[in-house]
């Protein structure tokens, strides 16, 4: 039985990892898991000392079942 999965996506603007986020808890809602964590961190790629490139790393932890949940 899967308890929980962390899973990591690349979204190419601040805005795009915020509506990222809000559609992936809208879909815990109506599929029925929960969402732990969700959060983004911007990454960036520099050549020379300037900034050539720029990502957002999304991480959400979702909770899909408790340990003890159908055991008691």
């Amino acid at each position: 039985m899967l308890l929980e999965a962390t899973n990591k996506y690349r979204a190419d603007s601040e805005e795009q990892a915020k509506d990222m986020i809000e559609a992936i808890r809208q879909d815990a809602n109506k599929k029925g898991y929960s969402i732990k964590k969700a959060s983004y961190e911007r990454k960036t790629k520099k050549a020379k000392g300037e900034v050539i490139a720029e990502v957002f790393v999304v991480t959400v932890t979702q909770i899909f079942a408790e340990l003890w949940e159908d055991l008691v």
